[in-house]
C-alpha cells in the first residue's frame, strides 16, 4: 500500500491548519491573558517573582485549552489513537514552547529592567508568544500530529485486518527512497 502525499497536497492542507490552530490559538490567548493578569492583580500582587509565576500559571492553563482545540478541531484528522500518549508529547512540546514567553519575560523584567504591567505583557503576550506559537505549530504538524504518523497507523490497521502484522516502512508512506534510507533521508527528498 503507497499513500503519495504530494507536494501540492501538502501546502493545500496546511493553510486551512494554520488558521484553525491560529484559531485555537486565539482562544488560548485570551485564557492566557485573563488568568496571567488577573493573578497578577489579585492573588500575586505582593507576591516575588509574581511575573514569573503568572507566566507559568497562565501558560499552563492555556497548554490545557490548547490541546482540546488543536486535538479536536485543528489537527483532528492526524490526532493518534493513544490519546495518553498523545497528550504527553503535546504536552512536552509546549513545555518547551511555554520557556520561551518565560524567557523573553525574564529578559525585559530582570535584564532590561523594564518592570511595568505593559512591559510584562508585551514581553510574555506579545514577543513570547509569537516565538513560542511558530515553535509549538511545527512541532504540533511534525511531531504531536504528524500525518506520517496517521498515515502508518492507517497502513497498520489495513495490514492486520488483512493478515499481515510486519512494520510498515516509511518509504511506502512517502513514496520516498531517501526515507528508507540508512540515513533516514537526513539530506532531504
Amino acid at each position: 500500500m503507497t499513500i503519495q502525499n504530494p507536494p501540492a497536497a501538502r501546502k493545500a492542507r496546511l493553510l486551512p491548519q494554520l488558521i484553525k490552530f491560529g484559531a485555537v490559538g486565539a482562544v488560548g490567548f485570551v485564557v492566557n491573558l485573563a488568568v496571567f493578569n488577573g493573578l497578577m492583580l489579585t492573588v500575586l500582587s505582593n507576591v516575588p517573582h509574581k511575573t514569573l509565576i503568572a507566566t507559568a500559571i497562565a501558560t499552563l492553563v492555556a497548554i490545557g485549552t490548547n490541546w482540546v482545540g488543536n486535538r479536536y478541531w485543528a489537527f483532528a484528522k492526524n490526532r493518534q489513537e493513544n490519546t495518553a500518549r498523545e497528550g504527553a508529547e503535546f504536552f512536552v512540546v509546549s513545555l518547551a514552547g511555554m520557556a520561551i514567553p518565560l524567557l523573553c519575560v525574564w529578559v525585559s523584567h530582570y535584564a532590561l529592567g523594564f518592570t511595568s504591567l505593559l512591559a510584562d505583557n508585551i514581553a510574555n503576550n506579545v514577543v513570547g508568544l509569537a516565538l513560542g506559537m511558530v515553535f509549538r505549530f511545527a512541532f504540533y504538524r511534525w511531531w504531536v500530529f504528524s500525518p506520517e504518523r496517521a498515515g502508518r497507523r492507517a497502513a497498520r490497521r489495513t495490514n492486520r485486518a488483512a493478515g499481515d502484522t510486519r512494520p510498515v516502512e516509511p518509504a511506502v508512506l512517502t513514496g520516498s527512497t531517501l526515507a528508507a534510507a540508512p540515513d533516514g533521508g537526513l539530506v532531504g527528498d
